[in-house]
């Protein structure tokens, strides 16, 4: 391993993160503890020059503080190639600019540096998309941009979850029943009239009274907690950013054998850092972009999620 590690993170405006629950504040706070040298750059800084990928990067300093979490330095032209470590961290959507993008760090992977989550995976694993992959691990799920079909599964399920295929933070999430008459509209609205495709689940009753529950995988492993997100009364959605409320919970068995049927697939692919939605016994979304709650979880388990992912990449570079 480099004697100083130097880690370039690609993420949205460090600005506007709400720094008491940014995991990826955490994962750099736990990088800079180690002594790494840390520079900065937005999706808007990365750009290919005759087949190599460059950045226009800031030093970044990090400060656990609530008012003042950053300091930055003048931005400079790079060779990202050159750099020990690419965290890419930026938020969904995932959309045409996003898998730009991912040409750009696959450039830069190939000429030298490790990219965490890796690029192929980034484009291959959409987070809704990618349970397909695991069916035994997930409830009835029809991906589809027919509507006909998308009601004759609400009708043999008699309850279920639509949403959007590039939606994050319970975006346009509904719920339905068998007979409710804005169906149609809920069906038309996610498809575009038939032309997107959308993904239709049953419902998992367990989610009101379990929650929505975010598992950690650092590099195929399970944090030993998970996430509890319980809707609001007044909500379907366990996502925090919709207004759920943030509990937590010893992994139990089955989602420890979730994780071993995901988790070696995601080790093997490069996903470092992945999260897994389980309500009930099932996982309903693998999280691979930017996946968070690791504030959350250090806050109530005295944990090092960020600590536990840079001894990780720290290994894999030293095995390189």
């Amino acid at each position: 391993m480099p004697s100083r590690v130097r880690l370039v993170v690609v993420m949205d405006p460090i600005e506007a993160i709400k720094p008491a629950k940014d995991s990826t504040l955490a994962i750099l706070l736990a990088a800079q503890a180690r002594g790494w040298e840390i520079f900065y750059a937005e999706q808007k800084d990365l750009y290919l020059r005759d087949g190599v990928a460059w950045g226009r990067l800031a030093p970044l300093r990090l400060f656990d503080d609530l008012r003042a979490w950053f300091t930055r330095g003048e931005p400079v032209a790079g060779k990202l190639g050159e750099y020990d470590v690419i965290l890419m961290r930026k938020d969904p959507p995932f959309d045409t600019e996003y898998v730009y993008s991912t040409y750009i760090l696959d450039r830069a992977e190939l000429q030298g540096a490790l990219v965490c989550n890796r690029p192929q995976g980034l484009r291959d694993m959409n987070e809704k998309v990618y349970t397909a992959w695991f069916p035994e691990c997930c409830a009835p799920t029809l991906v589809t941009r027919d509507m006909h079909d998308m009601g004759e599964f609400l009708r043999e399920h008699g309850k279920a979850v639509c949403k959007p295929l590039d939606g994050m933070g319970g975006r346009s999430i509904f719920v339905l029943e068998n007979g409710d008459k804005n169906r149609n509209v809920v069906f038309e609205t996610l498809t575009g009239y038939g032309t997107r495709y959308a993904i239709v689940q049953r419902y998992l009753p367990e989610i009101v009274t379990a929650g929505d529950c975010r598992v950690l995988l650092v590099n195929g492993e399970p944090v030993p907690f998970a996430l509890q997100r319980m809707p609001d009364a007044s909500d379907h959605r366990g996502n925090l950013a919709a207004g759920a409320r943030a509990e937590s919970r010893p992994l139990n068995d089955r989602d420890r054998w979730l994780c071993s049927i995901i988790g070696p697939k995601l080790q093997a692919a490069g996903m470092v850092f992945v999260g897994l939605d389980v309500i009930g016994d099932y996982v309903t979304e693998i999280n691979v972009t930017s996946p968070t709650g690791i504030r959350e979880l250090d806050k109530k388990h005295g944990l090092d999620i960020g600590g536990m992912l840079v001894s990780s990449i720290s290994r894999t570079l030293g095995a390189a």
